[in-house]
């Protein structure tokens, strides 16, 4: 039965979860595979002087950065992660070691009899100490992974007119993923080529890696996503680590390498939220209108780089949040400390921005005694405003609609009789800027979608974007069967295979529906008039940039997302 795109349906992904038929990494096994454990450091912050291995090793196989035949480190925006410590390790649980064996209790007690000599060189903890720079530096000469500066307007005109002013520093910590399946895959090395099963949001990310670690050509590497248990960012850059050492050792041993990281390893050594720390100062005038805004943002980027510079971006692209603020001096630093490396979390960057941005907003209307929520209505932004990097909004915002409509819906809070009890309403607005950032999905990820009707008249969706839990697998053939006027039985759309799909970019980013869907709305519409051939047909699209979004990296001026989705968060 045909749907029309906003018609309900049923999951296509769900009857087999529900039902247990779903295979996940975990579930699948190979002839004569081994088991892979890690063996990691003990020590934060130190120099490895020695490593002891048992005497007899009883068929493990031991596997060291020496085993690398390409370049010790994850491809991203920066090179200087490794997928294995060779001189000195950065964070507690940094990889060191890989062991493999087809016994995987056997790895842990032949771990624990492996003696590792450290000297240990002094931590630095957090982004108070690594601004300071008084130990000796993690990244560079100043622990700097990245910074930026937005201006708008004239800050510094405004500071000598405001009336009023009112400043606070807003901090916030780790957050985990907490997905429900834990990071996996499996290495297999057949014919000299290498191809990797696993949990993941990013095959090509993935492929990308690999073909550093190997030094190898392309067409030698191939990475299959199998159903993926839950992932909210944590599986974008960090499975490159994990295939990369199941990879390795299926190279060196031979045998299909199975790498499950059990839940405490997963939660001690996986990427986390940003931790951030970020100083609002606003400028008023006599009228308590906000006329300038000064912003100093950092961020905890742990051991190695990732994906920080790109988190930094999005936390000063949503520090103003939905507040039309004219002058503007936002400043950003993500700082290299001895902690777990940080990484992508949902919002990467927005959400601690948002969460400082409207306690300053709460707190700046009660200290000059106003009514915060009408503080808040008072600056929001509007159709045709300038965002904070001089991007038009082209939209209607209708904030005001939506807060009537949940204010509507909230009920009213009673009292309680209970003096050492308060009730409350919290409320908070916030945006989420879709797609890659400025000019991301033009320069960097150069989408391409593919569309193939076979003989039988099905027509299968290739690209790399993943299923995660999200719901991809239902509203991507949505797209297409209803472009197509076919039910949405005849849509083929499997977990990706590097070897079958083009590089339609990350599952990240809010992208996957806005960014993809589109092109495999536009893919349909050019194969809708060969639906009738009886031979194989393939249509392919690539990404076009829109003339009238205009941006400057250099500067990081100009429309920074294509287009804008709000939302308000209500508590009672």
């Amino acid at each position: 039965m045909k749907k029309a795109i906003k018609d309900s349906v049923k999951r296509t992904d769900a009857p087999n979860k529900i039902c247990g038929k779903a295979e996940y990494i975990d579930d699948i096994n190979f002839p004569e595979q081994v088991y892979v454990f890690t063996v990691r450091s003990e020590k934060v912050r130190a120099e490895i002087v020695s490593i002891k291995l048992p005497p007899n090793q009883d068929g493990v196989k031991v596997i060291s950065a020496e085993n690398i035949p390409g370049k010790n480190s994850i491809k991203m925006l920066d090179s200087d992660w490794p997928f294995l410590a060779e001189k000195y390790v950065n964070y507690l649980g940094e990889p060191i070691l890989l062991l493999a064996h087809s016994d995987k209790t056997l790895l842990k007690s032949f771990a624990k009899e492996i003696v590792i000599k450290y000297k240990e060189i002094e931590p630095i903890y957090s982004i108070e100490e690594s601004e300071k720079n008084e130990k000796q530096p993690i990244y560079g000469n100043d622990n700097i992974f990245a910074q930026y500066t937005i201006s708008k307007g004239d800050l510094h005109q405004v500071k000598s007119s405001a009336k009023y002013t009112y400043s606070d520093v807003y901090n916030t910590g780790y957050q985990e993923q907490a997905y429900l399946e834990p990071q996996g895959m499996i290495g297999v090395y057949e014919n000299n080529r290498i191809t990797v099963y696993g949990s993941m949001q990013c095959p090509y990310y993935v492929k990308h890696a690999l073909e550093q670690l190997f030094g190898w050509d392309d067409d030698q590497i191939r990475v299959i996503q199998t159903t993926t248990g839950g992932a909210f960012g944590g599986k974008e850059e960090f499975p490159s680590l994990l295939a990369g050492h199941a990879a390795l050792a299926a190279y060196v041993t031979g045998k299909p390498a199975k790498l499950i990281y059990e839940r405490q390893e997963d939660i001690l050594t996986s990427t986390k939220r940003h931790p951030s720390k970020i100083r609002l100062t606003s400028y008023l005038d006599d009228n308590y209108n906000l006329i300038g805004l000064e912003a100093d943002v950092k961020l905890d980027a742990g051991a190695c780089a990732g994906l920080s510079a790109v988190v930094l971006q999005r936390a000063l692209f949503a520090v103003t949040g939905v507040y039309n603020v004219p002058n503007l001096s936002i400043n950003g630093k993500a700082f290299a400390t001895n902690n777990v490396p940080s990484g992508a979390f949902r919002g990467f960057g927005a959400p601690q921005a948002f969460y400082a941005i409207e306690n300053h907003m709460h707190n700046t209307a009660l200290n000059f005694q106003l009514n915060p929520i009408n503080f808040k209505k008072k600056h929001w932004l509007k159709k045709g405003d300038l965002t904070n990097t001089g991007g038009t909004i082209r939209d209607e915002i209708i904030l005001p609609e939506m807060l009537d409509l949940i204010l509507q819906k909230t009920p009213e809070i009673k009292e309680i009789t209970d003096k050492n009890k308060k009730l409350g309403r919290g409320v908070s607005f916030f945006f989420h800027g879709c797609g890659f950032t400025g000019s991301g999905e033009r320069d960097i990820i150069k989408a391409e979608v593919k569309l193939k009707k076979t003989t039988d008249a099905k027509v299968e969706i290739l690209i790399a974007n993943v299923e995660m839990g999200q719901g991809a697998q239902t509203a991507l053939p949505k797209i297409v069967a209803a472009v197509l006027d076919i039910p949405l039985e005849r849509i083929i759309f499997n977990n990706p295979d590097t070897d079958f799909v083009p590089d339609s970019g990350p599952t990240v980013a809010s992208r996957t529906t806005m960014i993809v869907g589109y092109l495999l709305l536009e893919a349909a519409c050019d194969l809708r008039s060969q639906m009738s051939s009886p031979e194989e047909i393939v249509v392919v699209r690539k990404y076009q940039h829109p003339d009238y979004i205009k941006w400057d990296q250099d500067k990081l001026q100009g429309d920074a997302y294509p287009t804008y989705s709000w939302g308000i968060d209500v508590i009672d």
